[in-house]
């Protein structure tokens, strides 16, 4: 939790000082906090509990932001015509070999840097894609493509609802899909050495109710398939799982402004 309130915290001044352009209107600004489940690491049957956070902002009477609740931490540095470009942050947990009934190698806590592009096709219609390079952990590279369909009502009430695509190297698929001779032979699952490629399509919903001009609730529900050679993986057949389900509640509380 630490790092994602650090995150926060570092973020929301940089988005400001990169979006603002028209000054003189106040900001508003809307806070949600609250838990999620997530997959205990890739190919897991089991899911850990984990905060659930964001922060979003607005200026005058803009409303806020479509965010969809799976995307990384980020902001755009360049926003013309529909089409935005930024940095992007995520994290994935730990691995631990407790965590499976065979001993396979620790992934340890993963931090991923790279950038998002995303393209407002429709006023309802956005298509994003992510790339993002892991620092320690995994070591791999990851990739997530999506689109969302949006419904809503201003600031009061808000659906989203689309696609997912995760793509990731070999180094990534090998971290958590992978094992080697010298582990077969120490614990009779098959050796495996998968490539890399596709890892998983899916689908995410997301919503937002305002209750009060201060309070609201958001909430999200995610499904991933693990496919090809992620999907093949004696470590998920056997002592894992194909498929992948998230979710989250949050609690949001909005601020400043006139």
């Amino acid at each position: 939790m630490l790092p994602a309130l650090a995150l926060a915290l570092l973020v929301a001044p940089a988005a400001v000082q990169a979006q603002d352009t028209v000054p003189d209107e106040p900001l508003r600004w809307r806070v949600g906090l609250g838990p999620q489940l997530v997959p205990s690491y890739p190919g897991a049957s089991g899911v850990s509990l984990r905060p659930f956070i964001d922060v979003s902002r607005a200026r005058g009477d803009d409303v806020f932001a479509f965010e969809a609740p799976d995307e990384s931490a980020g902001f755009p540095v360049w926003n013309r015509g529909g089409f935005a470009v930024g940095p992007a942050i995520g994290f994935e947990g730990e691995r631990s070999t407790g965590e499976i009934d065979v001993a396979v190698p620790e992934v340890g806590f993963t931090v991923e840097v790279g950038g998002f592009a995303q393209y407002q096709l429709l006023p309802a219609l956005r298509l994003r894609g992510e790339v993002r390079k892991g620092l320690g952990g995994h070591k791999g590279w990851i990739a997530n493509i999506g689109a969302d369909y949006i419904l809503r009502d201003g600031d009061k009430w808000l659906v989203a609802a689309g696609p997912r695509l995760t793509l990731t190297d070999r180094r990534y698929q090998r971290a958590y899909f992978g094992v080697t001779p010298d582990v077969a032979t120490a614990t009779g699952v098959a050796a495996y050495d998968p490539d890399g490629g596709v890892q998983a399509v899916g689908a995410n919903i997301g919503v937002l109710r305002q209750l009060t001009p201060r309070w609201g609730v958001s909430g999200y529900a995610k499904y991933d398939r693990l496919i090809a050679d992620a999907g093949r993986s004696p470590l998920v057949r056997d002592y894992g799982s194909r498929d992948q389900l998230s979710g989250g509640v949050a609690l949001t509380y909005s601020f400043g402004g006139r």
